[in-house]
């Protein structure tokens, strides 16, 4: 893997040469179930969803990472500067930093991670509505269908989170977590600050299981 391929940096997708090599990376065992996936929703719904980010863990994820929706950073066709076209902890934005962070200090194993929104493409606008919160959150099920390893979901965000039933009626193991965005690091700092342990939690709780 170049140096470019490597996940050594938050933000590094700022860098188009990273965006190239993950593009490239599409077909990869792992990752191209997922690709279609998406590619399938993209169809469908006739939104931007984003592409899966190869360098995690792609159907041999343990955990999923339930986030809200996409923002405008995942988005590479918005006019001025342009996104990633991934949802991935390496994009250019605040939130993407924070989740790279907070990753690392949960100490979780990139591979073991794969991360989604519960609505799956960005549509010019961070509103959500039940409508789309419903479709997304039954088309994450289906996501599950293609990672067999993965028994535990992280829902990040309120929003998210009113999800859980769908995935705890079908036995997965759910946590909750709030958002690492700036909006709530601004306004529940304390909550901001406790996600990297809640998420430790989520995953020391696969290690138990496994062990």
């Amino acid at each position: 893997m170049s140096d470019i391929e490597k996940p050594n940096a938050a933000r590094s997708m700022r860098d188009e040469r990273v965006r190239i090599a993950r593009r490239a990376m599409l077909d990869l065992p792992h990752i191209k179930p997922l690709s279609d996936f998406a590619a399938d929703l993209r169809i469908r719904y006739g939104v931007e969803a984003p592409e899966f980010d190869p360098l995690d863990g792609g159907i041999h994820a343990r955990i999923l990472f339930l986030f809200e929706k996409p923002g405008p950073m995942t988005s590479s066709l918005k006019a001025g500067r342009a996104g990633s076209g991934f949802i991935s902890r390496d994009n250019d934005d605040p939130s993407a930093e924070a989740t790279f962070n907070f990753m690392a200090a949960a100490a979780i194993p990139r591979e073991d991670t794969v991360t989604w929104n519960v609505v799956p493409g960005w549509n010019g606008t961070r509103k959500i509505t039940g409508a789309e919160l419903r479709a997304g959150a039954l088309e994450a099920r289906n996501l599950l269908a293609l990672l067999p390893r993965a028994r535990t979901v992280v829902l990040v965000g309120k929003k998210a989170a009113r999800a859980s039933t769908l995935f705890e009626d079908a036995g997965f193991s759910v946590f909750r977590s709030w958002h690492p965005s700036p909006l709530v690091r601004a306004r529940w700092p304390d909550e901001w600050a406790a996600i990297p342990r809640r998420w430790a939690e989520a995953y020391a709780s696969i290690i138990a299981h496994s062990g």
